[in-house]
């Protein structure tokens, strides 16, 4: 999805806040059915409940490609005609009157539904497919895969690092194919992958990811609800109750706890509430989530539109920005996660290690993440967007500034979006803006002659054989070219930093808690990144780079389509300034959360020393008291001895003639 982001904006003519919308809807399918699969899943046929789901996400991301195959071919904007004489004049490129306004065919039917709506829709059907297949899965994983189980989710969530590196190459490759490939003739394409109206075959990407999601359906429907048990003697009839109650699915029990559990449904609503209370009352873990949720802002947001901005800041292309992405910046990510946990694994690091840790990593990120401020292009020059006719710079965009002497004697329109180089190296919204009255070869090799505008700008563009023009917008200067490696680089390496920290950062999370309330505050934390940074991030931040757009297409059934071309200055500031910005707010709760868990740490520390104290005091209690009964014993044994002698010294005297003398 997020590798088509530019795709669908030009070809449904939509701004990027409407992007961001179609990005969430992901989530919001997965949030409405995610208590309910997580809690009768587990008592159901959990194998082909996952098989569904995939069946809903394969139809939902054919509904996604489906406006392709019903909205027609893809009509953009231009002034070149398939096939023109040599030499000719065309005053089609220079009208000496307005044309009449007219309605094209077909756009009463198009104009009462946006087709947009049903890439939301599939959207959302997909998000409610992938539901079940990860709390599902990885439940069934650990209740059959016994020894191995940690291999296997091991495997599982290796996977789904590396899937967005596929999906992004796939991208990509569908992203340098012309939309309507098969059905146009290319010659008759005048427009290249980097022109602001290329539209890449953003539908075959859905089409492939649909199919394969479909034939993964077929062997989860084949999967026994329960396996066979293992065999004795390897460790089953050993397994403590406590593991087997723990996420587990029992493989003999045919469910007939099941009117129970619905009958206790009451007094499990009624603990809910107190202890979702006693969770949120845990002041380390609640810092937690609110620092969880505004960097995922950031994260989300930056993610998002990343490709768009490497495609609008540096001139590239829509295709090499998602292949760059797939190959350089997820791997980055996926290595620093794994290198996390190899670093906490090795040192052994406690719960304050942890958070210093995963703050020390962020903290070096954001402070080489501001070096992406220095890293900008000027503007590229478009002259009445950017720049005056005469090539000044710093030029406040109006539809007015468009025009000027040098095309007084074109009727333009301001609304089109055909872009021309001149031989000055500044470009023109279109030939007619620029003043030329000519053109000379056909298709892509088109020349633009006569131009007026181009010669105004003075220097050798006024000698009669520089005044033509080229198709499409100038390359960027090769100065910005040289920074864009360097981008690359900082790219890769804040990436591997921060991601050090999130394997540190989620054992955090599991240890400033009681062990009872762990499942709680794991759902809790899903539904809250998802909910509170998965849907919003994508449409404030689609909606602020709107603002920064200079010059909005326009609808082939009129109306403001997809940005053209942005203010690339403003760009850079708005989108690396809320993406840091959001990050600095998280920093400062960071030193609240540094508190409270040090708080926290002590109290454990103090209360495990009044455990042990008392232990302690238990064992002199129990030592003392067994010298005591062996004193206690060896006196009655002493009192015993004593008597037996008082006794037999008794029976003596009586015995003896003379005792009352002796006694």
């Amino acid at each position: 999805m997020k590798s088509t982001i530019t795709q669908l904006e030009r070809r449904f003519d939509i701004p990027s806040y409407l992007i961001g919308i179609i990005d969430g809807s992901f989530e919001i399918g997965n949030l409405l059915v995610i208590a309910f699969v997580s809690y009768f899943g587990a008592k159901l046929h959990r194998p082909k409940i996952i098989s569904t789901g995939c069946i809903l996400m394969s139809l939902g991301t054919f509904l996604i490609a489906m406006p392709h195959f019903i909205i027609g071919r893809y009509k953009f904007q231009t002034s070149v005609r398939p096939v023109v004489n040599t030499s000719s004049y065309l005053s089609g490129y220079c009208p000496s009157s307005t044309p009449e306004p007219h309605v094209p065919p077909g756009c009463e039917r198009e104009s009462s539904l946006s087709m947009w709506v049903y890439v939301l829709l599939g959207n959302v059907l997909r998000g409610i497919g992938e539901t079940p297949v990860q709390p599902l899965g990885i439940s069934y994983l650990d209740d059959y895969a016994h020894e191995n189980a940690a291999l296997y989710i091991g495997c599982v969530q290796t996977i789904a690092i590396i899937g967005p590196v596929f999906g992004y190459l796939l991208g990509s490759l569908c992203a340098e194919i012309y939309v309507d490939i098969g059905f146009v003739d290319m010659e008759t394409i005048t427009i290249t992958p980097r022109d602001a109206r290329w539209v890449g075959a953003w539908w075959l990407g859905y089409l492939i990811a649909g199919v394969i999601t479909l034939a993964s359906a077929v062997p989860f429907w084949f999967l026994p609800r329960a396996l066979p048990p293992l065999e004795k003697g390897r460790g089953q009839d050993n397994t403590p109750p406590e593991q087997t109650s723990f996420l587990k699915d029992a493989p003999t029990i045919k469910h007939k706890y099941m009117p129970d559990d619905l009958a206790n449904l009451h007094d499990m609503a009624k603990d809910f509430l107190p202890t979702l209370k006693s969770l949120l009352g845990n002041p380390v873990y609640f810092t937690y989530l609110c620092v969880t949720i505004i960097q995922f802002n950031s994260l989300i947001g930056m993610v998002t539109y990343k490709p768009k901005y490497i495609e609008q800041h540096y001139g590239q292309s829509a295709s090499r920005a998602n292949f760059l992405m797939g190959t350089i910046n997820i791997p980055a990510v996926a290595l620093g996660m794994f290198l996390g946990g190899v670093i906490m694994k090795k040192f052994r690091f406690g719960v304050m290690a942890a958070a210093k840790f995963a703050f020390g990593t962020s903290l070096l990120g954001y402070f080489l993440s501001l070096l992406f401020f220095a890293m900008g292009c000027d503007n590229a020059k478009v002259a009445g967007v950017t720049v005056s006719y005469s090539g000044e710079d710093a030029l406040s965009y109006s539809e007015r500034s468009l025009f000027a002497t040098c095309n007084s004697a074109c009727l333009c329109s301001g609304k089109e979006w055909d872009p021309v180089c001149g031989d000055n190296g500044i470009t023109y919204v279109s030939p007619c803006l620029a003043g030329c009255t000519a053109s000379n070869g056909t298709g892509k090799e088109t020349v633009f002659e006569r131009c007026r505008c181009i010669a105004g700008t003075g220097g050798a563009a006024s000698q009669p054989g520089n005044l033509t023009a080229l198709l499409g917008h100038c390359p960027h200067r090769s100065s910005c070219d040289g920074v864009f490696p360097y981008f690359l680089g900082l790219s890769v390496i804040t990436s591997f930093i921060i991601s050090l920290g999130g394997t540190p950062g989620y054992v955090l999370l599991i240890r400033c808690i009681k062990p009872q309330l762990k499942s709680l505050a794991l759902g809790l934390y899903t539904l809250a990144t998802r909910t509170l940074a998965g849907i919003p991030a994508p449409i404030y931040f689609g909606a602020i780079i709107d603002t920064t757009c200079l010059k909005w297409g326009e609808k082939r059934c009129g109306g403001r389509g997809a940005c053209r071309i942005y203010n690339t200055t403003a760009y850079r500031i708005v989108y690396l300034g809320l993406t840091l910005g959001l990050r600095t707010v998280s920093f400062f709760l960071c030193l609240v959360g540094f508190v409270l868990l040090g708080r926290h740490v002590r109290q454990e520390e103090h209360q495990k020393a009044l455990t042990n104290g008392g232990t302690e005091t238990e064992c002199l209690r129990k030592e003392e008291s067994q010298s005591l009964q062996g004193e206690a014993e060896c006196l009655r044994k002493e009192e015993e001895k004593h008597s037996l002698q008082c006794q037999h010294l008794l029976r003596t005297l009586k015995c003896d003639p003379d005792r009352e003398t002796r006694l």
